[in-house]
Parts: C-alpha cells; structure tokens; sequence
C-alpha cells in the first residue's frame, strides 16, 4: 500500500510553468544531412516563468550548460555543435577556444537514428536549468 502524506509540499511556480513553455523542435538539416535542435538555454525570469535565451556568444553557451555538457553531448558519434544558420558573418563555433564577441544561435545537429541525443540535449539545455534555479539540483557542473 503506498502512503499518501496529508500534506503534499507545494511545487515550486517555475516549475509547474515549465508545462508547454520549452517545447523544443527537431528538424531536418539539409546541409548536415541528419536533424538538428536548437540550443537555447532555459533561465528564470523574475516573475518565476521558465524563458529561453536564443542567441549567445558560445563562450555564454559553455557557462549556461556547462563547456563539460557539451563536449560530452557532442563527442558522441555524429554529433556537432555549430551556429545554426550558414552565414558568412558568423564567427566558428569552437568548444576549444569558444567566442565571446558575437552573439549567434547554436544547433546540435545529429544523426536520423540517434534517438537518444535529442532527449539529453532537451533535459541538459531546458530541464536542468530549471531544476537548479529551484534547488532540486545542484550548481555544480562538476
């Protein structure tokens, strides 16, 4: 028999705004012959609503997710992390020596039959950043 408390603790407003709010595409990506997801980090704002940032430097990328995140994320086979549109303004998206001058938005592009990137890239970029901000987990990225 499962016990049901009489009191259930109140979940926290930023996470139960978090419903609906980061719906995260997966797309074709013609140019890299696979699909793609934007990375667009999930914040807090002040009103406790989850909100995404959509263009940043790829030096603020690294410290929003964590530079660790997404050399794992893309040392997985046919996965990469570059600028998610092709212009020729954009400056390269180098997790050895990433940008801070020119903000941009970032895609992870990934092979048709890797199911499993697309889901750890969604919890890494909205889910987690969500559950740091109301303590659930910690700051750490180590």
């Amino acid at each position: 028999m499962l016990h049901k408390p009489t009191v259930v603790p109140e979940m926290p407003s930023s996470l139960s705004n978090l419903h609906n709010r980061l719906r995260s595409g997966i797309c074709a990506s013609a140019g890299h012959g696979g699909l793609r997801i934007m990375v667009f980090p999930s914040y807090v704002d002040t009103h406790g609503r989850p909100r995404i940032k959509k263009s940043l430097t790829t030096w603020d990328l690294a410290n929003a997710v964590g530079l660790h995140h997404l050399r794992e994320l893309t040392a997985r086979e046919g996965v990469g992390l570059e600028a998610a549109f092709d212009r020729p303004d954009l400056p390269p998206v180098d997790l050895d020596d990433p940008q801070h001058e020119k903000p941009l938005q970032h895609a992870l592009f990934f092979p048709a039959t890797d199911d499993e990137t697309p889901v750890i890239a969604f919890v890494r970029f909205r889910i987690v950043p969500v559950l740091r901000h109301i303590g659930w987990l910690s700051s750490d990225d180590d």
